[in-house]
């Protein structure tokens, strides 16, 4: 059983035990988040009905609350003028590790 979940402006596809990274939560470790349902897979069940997915709902516990994307380098060159500018940024991330989908 597997189900598409609607977490940080993403939908993410779960199992229970899986453990994904999602854009910073308001969530401390040890914490429990719910996941809004965009489908579930059970077997050769797939639902998909707005009133069918309100019922079902997704838990996950926060793992790490302080964890960090991959470091991505912004390099901006204007030629003939001297002009160069490097920056950096790393995305802040919340690790959850699905615990239950009913």
């Amino acid at each position: 059983m597997y189900a598409i979940v609607k977490a940080g402006g993403h939908q993410e596809k779960v199992e229970v035990g899986d453990v994904i990274l999602v854009n910073r939560l308001d969530a401390k470790k040890g914490d429990t988040v719910e996941f809004p349902v965009a489908l579930v897979v059970d077997g050769a069940n797939v639902t998909l009905a707005s009133g069918d997915l309100a019922k079902i709902s997704v838990k996950a516990e926060v793992v790490d609350d302080e964890a960090k994307g991959p470091k991505i380098r912004i390099q901006k060159f204007k030629n003939k003028t001297g002009v160069a500018r490097r920056k950096g940024h790393r995305q802040k991330l919340t690790a959850v590790k699905i615990t239950e989908i009913a």
